[in-house]
């Protein structure tokens, strides 16, 4: 079986008991662009990563999200492992120290690597129309 190779972060995220606060505290210290808000959350824009930011009872928790060159591979991997993956629609596991870990495939969001650092990670990666468009709606394709 193929394991999936792990490409980067995509995303931390953070439970927070007041979402103003937190961004006003963050803002206090770094330079931020973008904020996109949600009920319950917001996510601070760094690019091509981000920084979520969760109420407690909001249906997320904290986590980070890993991005991987092959998603399939990685639930088949985890399958494989007996590790239980949670409900949803997403690819999320707790590791056995109770952390949670989403899963993410490279092609499909904007997290971007430089063709140079691909190429020295033996890795030749493309992105869907969709990533594509996400990254030029943001400035940065």
């Amino acid at each position: 079986m193929n394991r999936p190779r792990l490409v980067g972060i995509n995303h931390v995220a953070l439970e927070v008991p007041d979402i103003e606060r937190a961004l006003a505290f963050y803002g206090r210290l770094f330079d931020i662009k973008g904020v996109e808000r949600e009920t319950g959350s917001a996510f601070v824009d760094m690019g091509d990563q981000f920084i979520a930011l969760f109420e407690p009872g909001s249906g997320d928790d904290r986590h980070f999200g890993l991005v991987v060159d092959d998603k399939e591979a990685a639930r088949r991997a985890l399958t494989a492992a007996e590790v239980d993956i949670l409900p949803g629609h997403r690819l999320d596991f707790r590791d056995p120290f109770g952390n949670r870990v989403q899963v993410v495939q490279y092609d499909q969001i904007q997290f971007t690597k430089a063709d140079r650092v691909l190429e020295g990670m033996g890795l030749a990666l493309g992105k869907t129309e969709q990533a594509i468009a996400e990254l030029r709606g943001n400035g940065l394709a």
